[in-house]
């Protein structure tokens, strides 16, 4: 059987292509702090690779055989951890089920069995780990994985019982430990930190450090897509490692799920004679943001919570904020933005697209219905006609942008900026690319759509520039204007474009602009600027 890029759950070592998971980490720090009987860390956003990791070393640590080493996956008690008795119950029996396969011993299986039965309790925990250390030759090891699974009350339970027998061991309580999830070190300290139901401050401090995973290198992206080159024949093209890595910023499950699209889901390239081009790369990536698979759906779930709200929407609106380090660092912990020298900034280039595309899903369905025909906004060579186009989003907006705005009720602010987006994204729908760029502080957002089309079955590619600014209540137009103005030329340069085009929405309506306003064109420095005024005939 061909190995094939692994988009889902922990790699197998056998059938997929990977980057080794213990090369992941500092393997020989991480073996000195379980040889010293410590309890650490091991944390990361969702999907980088951290059950690979520990299923690895779990494999090396019992093949070398000092240690019983154990994985337990905590998401096994996720349905009852609004009743603590059966939520032990649940993970005692994960624990039990877990060792015993690797130990293989009958007789300790049926009794951690009657133990779980009998100690139905909140101490449930540390006893049966007691009884286990009690009764195997070797010190224990556990692996807790997806610990961000707990929550409120059990969460502060978990941490107590493991805090409460911690000078036991090695003899009556495990030896060392690992916490794997999306939390670090301060989190464990603190439960209140977390996400979730707050509760009093847990002294859990006998963690002794914390290790992360790093995004994949580009050496990482080439070495982990020639191991397909290896197996099957089929070459990539030099420029699509570049593309990859611009793309997905190498986050690991990113980097696996384009390649799968893009070597199995397009059918037409399972002939491995198929040459992997950048373009195919570009429509694997729409692909897997239309599929909107389950990865990216668990983290465009999270723009409801009010932590990422706080940081994600002045990103789009492009305005400053309130510095919150709790929810920076939530936010960077989820994957969702890193830090840079540009400061706070939305993780990759997919996330970036994913998070405006989900926001206007209702609005791009409306427009789906609205603008059936590309001829509307299309000239007869299969180009866009830039001034027909905008003139039917400025009557869309004018007419309907009261009721419409973000699916998530808490973005409404942000209308202006994501019923655009919506709009455009609906234009190109398959034949273009929308590329965005919005962050905090900017007071604008950046969009340049790029359509593909053809003129005598040669392909030809039409970038449209443009600047989204809004005037709020305390604003003056002509100081707006004028630093629109500025921003626009060096995004224009930027893109190497000599035409763009500045849409200044008015909220407020206070500039009383009419409906047969007419736009104002100015060249300036050899680029020309067209500006387009924009108001809503009923507020939002």
């Amino acid at each position: 059987m061909e190995k094939h890029f692994n988009n889902a759950g922990p790699v197998n070592m056998d059938d997929m292509y990977k980057i080794d998971p213990l090369k992941r980490w500092d393997l020989d720090e991480v073996l000195d702090l379980i040889d010293q009987r410590k309890y650490f860390i091991l944390h990361a956003p969702q999907q980088t690779g951290k059950t690979s990791c520990l299923l690895a070393l779990r494999d090396y640590l019992n093949e070398e055989g000092k240690n019983v080493v154990v994985y337990v996956n905590m998401k096994v008690v996720q349905a009852f951890v609004h009743d603590e008795a059966l939520a032990i119950k649940a993970l005692v029996n994960e624990i039990k089920e877990s060792l015993f396969k690797v130990t293989k011993e009958e007789k300790l299986h049926l009794e951690l069995a009657d133990v779980n039965n009998d100690n139905v309790n909140s101490k449930g925990l540390s006893y049966a780990l007691s009884y286990i250390c009690r009764n195997v030759e070797k010190p224990v090891v556990i692996f807790f994985d997806n610990m961000d699974a707990l929550c409120g009350d059990f969460l502060f339970y978990v941490l107590r019982q493991i805090r409460s027998r911690f000078d036991q061991r090695p003899d009556l309580f495990p030896s060392s430990m690992v916490f794997s999830g999306i939390y670090g070190k301060s989190d464990y300290n603190s439960v209140k930190n977390l996400s979730f139901q707050i509760v009093n401050a847990v002294p859990f401090n006998i963690i002794t450090t914390t290790f992360t995973l790093s995004n994949f290198s580009k050496e990482e992206v080439i070495n982990l897509y020639t191991q397909h080159t290896t197996e099957t024949g089929q070459i990539f093209e030099e420029d699509c490692y570049d593309l990859i890595m611009h793309y997905s910023g190498g986050q690991p499950w990113l980097v696996n799920a384009l390649a799968y699209e893009v070597t199995y889901e397009m059918k037409e390239n399972r002939d491995r004679a198929v040459k992997i081009t950048s373009k195919m790369i570009e429509i694997a990536k729409e692909r897997l943001i239309l599929e909107r698979q389950t990865h990216l759906d668990q983290l465009t779930d999270k723009l409801k919570e009010d932590r990422v709200r706080r940081i994600i929407l002045p990103m789009i609106l492009g305005c400053d904020y309130v510095s919150n380090d709790e929810d920076e660092k939530y936010c960077i912990d989820l994957g969702l933005i890193k830090r840079s020298s540009e400061g706070l900034q939305i993780s990759n280039m997919i996330y970036k697209e994913i998070i405006p595309r989900v926001l206007t899903h209702g609005s791009q369905q409306l427009f789906l219905s609205k603008y059936q025909k590309e001829s509307l906004w299309l000239n007869e060579d299969g180009s866009i006609n830039v001034k027909s186009l905008l003139t039917l989003f400025k009557d869309f907006w004018n007419k309907n942008a009261g009721i419409q705005g973000s699916n998530i009720i808490e973005y409404r602010e942000a209308t202006p900026q994501l019923i655009l987006q919506a709009f455009l994204q609906r234009v190109a729908n398959g034949n273009g690319y929308v590329n965005r760029e919005y962050g905090l502080s900017r007071y604008r957002t950046d969009i340049m759509v790029e359509w593909h089309y053809k003129i005598n079955g040669v392909l030809t590619i039409q970038n449209i520039v443009m600047e989204l600014k809004v005037l709020r209540k305390n604003d003056k137009y002509e100081t707006l204007r004028d630093e629109a103005i500025e921003q626009t030329l060096i995004y224009a340069k930027s893109c190497g474009e000599d035409k763009a085009h500045i849409l200044i929405f008015d909220r407020d309506n206070k500039q009383g602009w009419k409906a047969d306003e007419e736009n104002e064109v100015l060249e300036i420095e050899g680029i020309r600027l067209e500006i387009w005024k924009l108001w809503q005939e009923t507020n939002t």
